[in-house]
């Protein structure tokens, strides 16, 4: 029914030929032409004409590339062993403080002052040389003259602590026995100076030189 319905309307409804159609749109134009020229419809204002002046492209910069140092290899770090809390024993309780003896202070003794040392004893030999021992000359051999034996004897004597010559020996020879012999005996009978210690006397040995020379 609707079919129907349709195809009514479209037998119903009359249908413009194209030149009909023609003629209806220039009565139209023809219309708003006496229209405009009447000023009963204003034209639109006339567009603005936009002149556009396109401007060389600014030189683009390239950044330079950033050189990014290589980041270094993580290093491996071993695992430190934790160290495990040690328990530590609750402390016994403290014997009682043991009282200290406390010592007397010293007795602060004064020093004795410094002795200045005594100085040693000079040590002197015994002398035969002295004017006041008056002691004799050793004699000349006779036989020692005729064959004109002379040397030099050296005696070595100990003196006892007062003065006297307690023995007397050869110490050196003058190759004469006469010369030698005539020296010992006249020393055994000479009195000396005995050594001193100080001012103390004691006995010592010395040497005792006699020479034995021809004069014309």
């Amino acid at each position: 029914m609707h079919t129907l319905a349709h195809a009514f309307d479209q037998t119903a409804r009359p249908r413009l030929s194209p030149l009909g159609l023609g003629v209806v749109v220039l009565v139209h134009v023809l219309a708003l032409f006496g229209l405009v020229q009447l000023k009963l419809v204003p034209l639109p204002a006339p567009l603005a004409v936009l002149s556009v002046s396109l401007l060389a492209a600014p030189e683009v910069i390239q950044p330079k590339p950033e050189i990014v140092p290589p980041k270094p290899k993580p290093v491996a770090r071993r695992a430190q062993p934790v160290a495990q809390p040690t328990q530590l024993a609750a402390p016994a309780e403290a014997p009682a403080p043991t009282p200290i003896a406390v010592a007397p202070a010293p007795t602060v003794v004064a020093a004795p002052a410094p002795v200045a040392p005594v100085p040693a004893p000079v040590a002197t030999q015994p002398r035969f040389d002295a004017d006041y021992l008056d002691n004799p000359k050793p004699v000349y051999p006779a036989l020692s003259r005729r064959l004109a034996e002379q040397g030099r004897v050296v005696l070595r004597v100990q003196v006892e602590a007062d003065g006297r010559a307690a023995e007397v020996l050869l110490h050196s020879s003058s190759g004469s026995p006469r010369l030698d012999q005539s020296a010992l005996d006249t020393v055994r009978r000479w009195k000396f100076a005995p050594a001193r210690l100080g001012r103390t006397p004691t006995a010592a040995w010395v040497l005792v030189p006699i020479a034995f020379t021809l004069k014309d």
